[in-house]
This record gives structure tokens, C-alpha cells and sequence, in this order.
């Protein structure tokens, strides 16, 4: 009896033995995917906070630069209202063919004036004076 008790308890030594030895394995392995887990969080972490930094400093300039085209078509609209210059061919034509003021030009009397002028010249004249922003 003894004998099989000592066998018995042998056997379940070598069970408990080799049962430990698995949970060390287990424990092991459970240990490097917890250690590579950390490691792609703080990834995660750091691209996710530059992402962030990035996004925040596109967002500023984007910002920066649409104040800039709105001050820029400001000027532009402020600047062609003020300038109302024709080229000096045009207005030396417009002068020779009665039209001296330039403040305000009537479509009646300006095809009046060009009628002598041939129909190219009208339309040269004509898509000055708009561009010039006199004639609308």
C-alpha cells in the first residue's frame, strides 16, 4: 500500500509540476502581450497627439489665409472702384469723337460718338471702358 500511495503521490507531483510549468509559460506570454500592448498604445498615444498638433496648426493657417484673400479682394473691389483711367488711344478717340467726361457716360450717347468708328474699334472702346469700369 505504501508503495502505491508513494506512486500516487509521485504522479500527482509530476502533474502539478507540469501543470506549473504551463502557468509559467502562460504567465510569460501573457507578460510580452501586455508589454507589446503598452508599447502600441503610447504608438497610438503619440500619433494620435501629432495628428492632433498637425491638424491644429493646418486649421491656422487655413484661418491666416482666408483673412488674407478677403483684405485682398477688399483692396481689389476698393481699387477698382477708384481707378476709372482708359488707356490714352481711347481717350484721345473718345475726345476726337465728342465724348469729353468720363464721370458718366450714357450708352445713347456713347454709340452716338462711335457711330464713325468701325465695329471692331466700337468693341475695343466699349470692352475698355468696362474694363476701366465706366461703362457697366
Amino acid at each position: 500500500m505504501e508503495i502505491e500511495n508513494n506512486d500516487t503521490l509521485s504522479a500527482s507531483i509530476e502533474r502539478l509540476n507540469a501543470a506549473a510549468s504551463l502557468l509559467e509559460r502562460a504567465l510569460i506570454q501573457l507578460e510580452q502581450r501586455e508589454a507589446a500592448r503598452g508599447d502600441v498604445q503610447k504608438i497610438v498615444a503619440e500619433v494620435e497627439t501629432g495628428y492632433t498638433e498637425r491638424e491644429l496648426e493646418l486649421e491656422r493657417r487655413l484661418a491666416q489665409a482666408e483673412q488674407q484673400i478677403a483684405e485682398l479682394r477688399a483692396q481689389e473691389s476698393k481699387a477698382a472702384s477708384a481707378r476709372k483711367t482708359l488707356p490714352a488711344a481711347t481717350a484721345q478717340l473718345l475726345a476726337k469723337q465728342g465724348v469729353t467726361s468720363l464721370d458718366s457716360i450714357e450708352a445713347g450717347a456713347l454709340d452716338a460718338a462711335l457711330t464713325g468708328l468701325s465695329l471692331e474699334q466700337r468693341i475695343a472702346v466699349k470692352s475698355q471702358l468696362l474694363r476701366a469700369g465706366i461703362l457697366s
